[in-house]
């Protein structure tokens, strides 16, 4: 690394490294982030580290970070790019064991974390998903209200209608739902940390006749038809691409003839595992922040809810919602260091703070997306309950 790294002081990147020895080295005029070598064997490391590398340097203390970390995500991706390390990356394992003792486990590990915790940097419904920003010019707690809204709409929730909420996680959908369209609410995690948190919400607004929150497995649901609605959402990352046959298969026979469901997920930028696997982050991420997740391609999401009998109404891509939502929640956290220091270990929060803005950077350049599909079980004649047109959906 340092015999690359010394021969790199034309890379034009705003960026200092300082070495064990007080030594420093300026990749660029006027650097405004600093990488700090703690552990000297690191300099023995590759030659041109890749961007997973140097985010594992950091977490386990090798390496420290000076300046604003969105942009010390993108001054460590310049210099991964600049010294070609991203040729030099072995492809990760596929991890494609999904049995349910394996999903809840990953499940606890990653929201299990400290309801405190992302209270911190969360808007105040707590919804941890991409939000929407219908002009970009909304706060956080503006867009994920309409978020959540714009799905209803799109489900064409009404008065009465049943309405199933997989991957529920703080109970905001489920609320929202209940309180301004009048549905009744299932709900299903396997976080228990969430769940607490969020039949206590639903206890508050006194909407316990109308919201039932439940830790279960998605395996477990009925198969009788009896939801008008279901919404999935951030859910389908953590079924695995083996699984996705059955998972929309289940919804299919949950969801009555007629009726309509949304999956709201993340999408990968290519078609073939093995070029996901080999994109920059993924490594770190599946180490370190979502142990056993599989982001499928739009395709696959599609394939698999035709192949279960559902019909493709409508697909929206909201990539850059996301990049803007990843960017406000990076900020917040690292507005609030000093408290998260009292909430979680230190190498958690090293974590988050790089998972969190490089997913932002990620999102920002393309290389990951999120889609909302909506999809409709038809009935016997073909027929289904959407209108002609989207119109009613932004009144």
């Amino acid at each position: 690394m340092l015999a690359l790294a010394s021969t790199a002081g034309g890379l034009g990147l705003p960026l200092r490294i300082e070495l064990p020895d007080l030594q420093s080295l300026d990749l660029g005029p006027h650097p405004r982030v600093t990488l700090r070598v703690l552990d000297p064997s690191l300099l023995a490391g590759p030659a041109r580290p890749s961007l997973d590398e140097l985010a594992e340097a950091y977490v386990e203390k090798r390496l420290e970070i000076d300046g604003p970390i969105l942009e010390v995500i993108e001054m460590a991706a310049g210099l991964s790019r600049a010294l070609a390390g991203a040729a030099t990356r072995a492809p990760n394992r596929v991890r494609n064991s999904h049995a349910r003792e394996l999903d809840a486990s990953a499940i606890a590990y990653h929201y299990d974390v400290s309801n405190d915790f992302y209270r911190l940097w969360l808007d105040p419904e707590m919804v941890y998903s991409c939000a929407y920003f219908a002009t970009g010019r909304e706060s956080l707690a503006e867009a994920q209200l309409a978020k959540l809204r714009h799905v209803c709409r799109k489900l064409r929730l009404g008065q009465g209608d049943y309405l199933l909420d997989v991957g529920c996680g703080w109970g905001a959908l489920a609320r929202l739902a209940a309180r301004e369209f009048g549905a009744r609410v299932l709900g299903i995690t396997l976080s228990q940390e969430q769940l607490s948190l969020a039949r206590n919400r639903v206890r508050a607004e006194k909407l316990q006749d109308r919201v039932q929150l439940e830790l279960m497995d998605y395996r477990d649901l009925p198969q009788d038809g009896r939801f008008d609605r279901i919404a999935s959402i951030g859910m389908f990352e953590h079924v695995g691409h083996a699984n996705l046959p059955e998972y929309f298969r289940l919804l299919h026979d949950a969801l009555r003839p007629g009726g309509l469901l949304m999956n709201h997920g993340i999408t990968a930028r290519h078609t073939q595992p093995q070029h996901q696997q080999q994109s920059e982050g993924a490594s770190f991420i599946h180490r370190y922040v979502f142990p056993h997740g599989e982001v499928p391609h739009l395709a696959l999401a599609i394939a698999g809810l035709s192949d279960a009998g559902l019909e493709v109404a409508d697909v929206e891509n909201l990539r850059p919602h996301y990049a803007r939502t990843l960017e406000c929640w990076s900020t917040a956290l690292e507005r609030h260091l000093h408290q998260a220091r009292h909430l979680v270990p230190e190498k958690t929060l090293r974590i988050w703070r790089l998972y969190l803005a490089g997913c932002a950077w990620a999102f920002r350049q393309g290389r990951v997306q999120v889609h909302q599909v909506l999809a409709t079980r038809g009935r016997e004649d073909g027929s289904h309950e959407l209108p002609w047109s989207r119109a009613d959906i932004y009144r």
